[in-house]
């Protein structure tokens, strides 16, 4: 009796945890409140087009794959503006509020894939962060004063990547935690996050080469009753870090095997946990790997590795865990889902056929896919597939919905939008 209580108690603590709510109804950071891509809303738009079901269509000055943050009335992203880099605040009725120039030289790779203004910014409420590809990290306070500015790049080594910096810091309590992983830095660093100074510093091992010492991924956190600490993902090997020290918890391989390596396998896609799992991607139709958080050490097809999906990872899109079942979206618009407890195959089936950049988005009973074309593909959540409806915007798209209430807002390469809900 008294252990099954305790059994309880400690769910129940876990529950309290994974779940901030300070952050409840507002959308945080790029996946949302708990950084996995679920959203509480309980009724979301379904059917939409450019000029059905929109409350408003905001232009904005450039191009981003940036996805925008909420907190109760107000909006946060990042754009292109030209050459220069801004932040912006938008209020939640479609008006710009203020728009500060952060940095100037902008980058475009990749024939317009991706540019300077692809990290997402973050909040807590009062103040918000930026950063960009530039190297320059910011915070301002809600009515556009600037709190401070820094450069990661001067202060860490000049970045070094086939394309641009796209990692986004994750925000948690008093720090930003970031990584820098390129072939001049294999760095994973604890900011204060009201003055951008060092807390700690942890250099990163890796024998990956070539392009693999490239990562375009963000770093999540861990945290159950039990534990806490950081995944961060890139060169080849996906680690766990103290938050104290930024000390090695565990790291598991494999992820691009030495027997057939693959010399330009960069990770693009972030990992995604929920209580009693970490799920990793990797890259190029490689290997996705279901992590028990309780691991140590080195956990390469060790025990702790729950399961291994040989083949199949999304390239760009990030994983979604919901209601045990594990979705991943591979860059064609295939969609795969797994049991999360055994990693068993259930389906794979095709939405729509073009490039997918944004991360999946669930809320309401349905999983959100967005294609680059501006088609977003909404799929019934469930064992069994099914697609409800194909929304086509028109309009280049590579940052990941946001969904709060009865509102789904949608940054394109042109506009900011807000579909659905309203009065």
């Amino acid at each position: 009796m008294y252990q099954t209580l305790r059994n309880m108690l400690i769910c129940l603590l876990a529950v309290f945890v994974l779940v901030d709510n300070s952050f409840a109804g507002n959308w945080h950071r790029w996946r949302g409140p708990n950084n996995d891509g679920i959203s509480q809303a309980t009724e979301a738009p379904i059917h939409w087009s450019q000029t059905e079901n929109v409350q408003w269509r905001l232009p904005l000055p450039g191009e981003a794959a940036s996805t925008p943050v909420v907190w109760e009335d107000k909006i946060f992203l990042t754009s292109a503006d030209g050459n220069t880099l801004v932040l912006m605040c938008i209020s939640t009725k479609g008006k710009e509020l203020w728009k500060r120039t952060i940095a100037r030289g902008n980058q475009v790779v990749r024939r317009g894939e991706g540019n300077s203004a692809a990290p997402s910014p973050t909040t807590d409420g009062e103040h918000v962060w930026a950063f960009f590809g530039t190297g320059d990290l910011v915070c301002y306070d809600f009515q556009g004063n600037e709190v401070w500015h820094t450069n990661i790049a001067e202060r860490y080594g000049k970045f070094n990547l086939y394309f641009v910096m796209a990692s986004t810091p994750l925000l948690d309590k008093d720090r930003l935690y970031m990584h820098l992983i390129h072939s001049n830095a294999w760095l994973v660093l604890a900011l204060d996050k009201m003055t951008g100074a060092e807390i700690w510093k942890h250099q990163r091992d890796s024998d990956a080469t070539e392009e693999c010492e490239h990562a375009y991924t963000s770093p999540i956190l861990y945290r159950d009753a039990e534990r806490e600490y950081l995944v961060v993902h890139g060169a080849d090997y996906v680690t766990a870090h103290s938050l104290e020290d930024g000390s090695e918890i565990w790291r598991c391989g494999d992820l691009n095997p030495k027997a057939s390596y693959n010399y330009s396998l960069r990770f693009v896609a972030s990992p995604v946990a929920t209580q009693g799992l970490i799920v990793v991607p990797s890259a190029k139709n490689g290997p996705v790997v279901g992590i028990d958080p309780a691991a140590q050490g080195d956990v390469t097809n060790s025990k702790w590795q729950r399961w291994k999906l040989r083949q199949g990872t999304p390239d760009v899109p990030s994983p979604v865990i919901h209601d045990g079942l594990v979705y991943l979206c591979r860059e064609n618009g295939d969609l795969i889902c797994l049991d999360a407890e055994t990693g068993e195959q259930l389906y794979r089936e095709r939405t729509h056929r073009h490039r997918h950049r944004a991360s999946p988005v669930y809320a309401n009973g349905y999983i959100y896919l967005t294609s680059r074309d501006g088609v977003i593909t909404v799929v019934k959540a469930g064992r069994e597939f099914e697609i409800v409806a194909s929304n086509a915007m028109d309009e280049v798209i590579a940052a990941s919905p946001v969904i709060i209430d009865q509102t789904l807002y949608l940054r394109s390469y042109q506009a900011l939008y807000a579909i659905g809900g309203g009065e």
